[in-house]
């Protein structure tokens, strides 16, 4: 994979957010401690459990990961 889940989540970032995985991008771009460079689902979903009280549900980010592998194919 050449990008990190954030770099690609970065691109979905919009002012106003037509939908919730927009949302999570601007609210994971406001999150300073979000681990930027990780490529590891894992990393970024323990993360998210612990510190993503701004994720309105964990199943935005298993779509926004889905949308990462296929877009890192």
């Amino acid at each position: 994979m050449s990008k990190s889940f954030y770099h690609f989540l970065m691109k979905y970032r919009h002012p106003k957010p037509p939908d919730s995985i927009s949302s999570f991008a601007n609210d994971a771009y406001l999150d300073h401690s979000f681990p930027k460079n990780s490529f590891e689902y894992d990393e970024i979903s323990s993360y998210l459990e612990m510190n993503g009280q701004y994720l309105e549900s964990m199943s935005v980010f298993d779509e926004a990961w889905e949308r990462y592998l296929l877009n890192e194919a």
